[in-house]
């Protein structure tokens, strides 16, 4: 769809060319979210949405890591101070205003951002391999994309909050 991506594979597909496809390809490190993914995701979100050829688009990644979480490597030395400052996680939000249908298909690990990318999808296609977790605390925080208020709405108070505070995973 354009624009070489670093951390993305992006095409067309379907019979009429319709579908946008979004590849998180960032395998090394089981398609973390770091700050260059995001971004180019963002990209790609705007160029699919204004291609009138597209009518929905789907965002995967392997069969291994549908995203692993958030770069933790790229967080852990930041402050609240310069996270505050440098608007960390503008942007994450980019799925959720998008007008365009999204489809998450999940296989493998959806864990703490990646979770939280799959939730922003208007819908989520999950394979008998796919693993939903928010394992933030044991990290010592909580899920910081939205993730506490979506997971709740998706499968009620109770399991979300087992999940969120005890960090087990879920199954497809």
């Amino acid at each position: 769809a354009g624009a070489a991506f670093q951390y993305l594979a992006v095409q067309k597909t379907g019979a009429r060319q319709s579908v946008g496809l979004i590849q998180l390809n960032r395998p090394q490190a089981l398609n973390a979210l770091c700050e260059g993914l995001m971004e180019e995701l963002g990209r790609a979100l705007q160029t699919l949405q204004n291609d009138p050829q597209v009518g929905a688009i789907v965002i995967t990644g392997s069969e291994k890591a549908f995203a692993a979480g958030a770069d933790i490597k790229e967080m852990q030395n930041k402050t609240f101070q310069e996270c505050y400052s440098s608007s960390f996680l503008v942007g994450w939000d980019k799925v959720s205003v998008i007008r365009k249908p999204i489809i998450a298909a999940v296989n493998g690990y959806a864990l703490g951002g990646g979770c939280e990318l799959a939730m922003m999808c208007d819908i989520i296609y999950a394979g008998e391999k796919a693993q939903f977790g928010q394992p933030e605390i044991l990290l010592g925080t909580i899920p910081g994309a939205g993730g506490t208020q979506r997971l709740t709405r998706a499968v009620g108070k109770s399991l979300a909050m087992e999940m969120v505070l005890t960090g087990d995973r879920i199954s497809a």
